[in-house]
């Protein structure tokens, strides 16, 4: 046939690749971020009731109200912003689908969009299927903080977008207010559309709170932010997310995702409004209960010979194994997972250019059962 491929260097994703490995070594995977662990039990006898009680066809194209209704006092709680659960709150199916959504009704042929690598691997294709230049920027090691001189500095007349992810995945680092600030300032000044990736937001530590776009008006004016019920609920699979934004740029997201996907999963939807509804202290519980699996798992490694500094956020810990072994990170992860048994994630695959990043880091998951990470850790420590 005779076609010219639009993502001609995109293969299967790196998540998909180490997944597959550690299936086939039977090495513990602490490479894709998903739980070993169920969502409470609660919220699964939910989606069976609802399933067996006739809520199984295809829910409204934005979600349920009870859900998006939930999610909006959820915003008010969480980032004391009033939202308008049917207007400005949209179900997705998943953060993913979300992300696309936003950038395909926001980016036309030739807008820049800025983005930080490390980087999320959906936001680049996402740009380039619409036509957009995606303006690749380093976040500044060892604290992968935002560098904003070169944010303003690398802005032309056809930026359109920025897109943050904070908590940060790969790197586990979170947004401060300065940053806040800074973002908000550049926004307005340039007129530019920020898509925020908040997927991790009920995962910061060390008593620090997440910074959301949607705590300042000015950004939320102009902002889609999107968050995850899969991450929040121990339920990955159940890829169900949703998206705040301001009327204008909700009817512009809607109009993709209705052509993209329709509808989100509708049992699901009901489940978690319940759920929602009648155990708030779950969301509450989620920062203490992630902190505690990060300590378990970096106490574990403190006799071993990786540098480890505790992860700020996500349920992702970075791991310097530069003391261990000089070779490229994608090599080592080979090896971690062939021959010790346990997998992770290379970070140079969250660069642009892969081949340039020179670092000796690996990223693993501890969002697993305690005696799982205590096994990991055993095999690593014996490196």
């Amino acid at each position: 046939m005779n076609f010219i491929s639009k993502l001609p260097d995109v293969g299967t994703t790196i998540f998909t690749i180490m997944s597959q490995m550690a299936e086939d070594y039977k090495a513990i995977n602490l490479s894709q971020g998903y739980p070993d662990y169920d969502p409470p039990l609660e919220l699964k006898e939910r989606l069976n009731w609802h399933v067996n009680n006739g809520h199984n066809q295809y829910a409204p194209l934005a979600g349920i109200a009870a859900l998006r209704q939930q999610c909006a006092f959820k915003i008010k709680e969480y980032y004391d912003r009033d939202v308008n659960w049917d207007t400005e709150v949209t179900i997705t199916p998943g953060a993913t689908e979300a992300i696309y959504c936003a950038i395909t009704a926001i980016v036309q042929p030739g807008d820049e969009v800025i983005m930080f690598d490390p980087v999320y691997d959906c936001y680049d294709p996402a740009v380039r299927l619409s036509g957009g230049v995606p303006i690749h920027l380093k976040l500044c090691s060892p604290e992968y903080s935002i560098d904003w001189r070169q944010v303003e500095s690398a802005i032309s007349s056809k930026t359109k977008v920025i897109i943050v992810n904070f908590p940060h995945n790969p790197t586990g680092s979170i947004m401060s207010d300065d940053d806040m600030m800074q973002l908000e300032e550049i926004a307005v000044k340039y007129d530019l559309v920020v898509i925020s990736d908040e997927v991790y937001e009920h995962f910061v530590f060390d008593g620090k709170k997440h910074k959301s776009v949607l705590s300042s008006p000015k950004l939320a004016a102009r902002s889609f932010a999107v968050f995850s019920f899969g991450k929040s609920f121990h339920a990955t699979g159940w890829k169900t997310g949703y998206v705040v934004a301001s009327a204008l740029l909700t009817k512009e997201l809607r109009a993709v995702h209705q052509f993209v996907t329709f509808v989100a999963f509708t049992p699901v939807q009901f489940a978690l409004a319940d759920y929602m509804a009648s155990n708030p202290e779950h969301l509450q519980s989620l920062p203490s209960f992630y902190e505690k699996k990060r300590d378990i798992f970096c106490s574990a490694l403190k006799e071993s010979r990786f540098i480890i500094k505790p992860s700020k956020g996500t349920f992702f810990q970075l791991a310097d194994y530069s003391r261990i072994a000089d070779v490229p990170d994608k090599v080592y992860a080979e090896y971690l997972t062939q021959e010790v048994g346990v997998a992770a994630i290379p970070i140079s695959v969250f660069f642009d250019d892969p081949d340039s990043e020179s670092s000796r880091v690996v990223r693993f998951c501890f969002c697993k059962e305690d005696d799982t990470l205590a096994s990991a850790a055993k095999l690593l420590c014996a490196l």
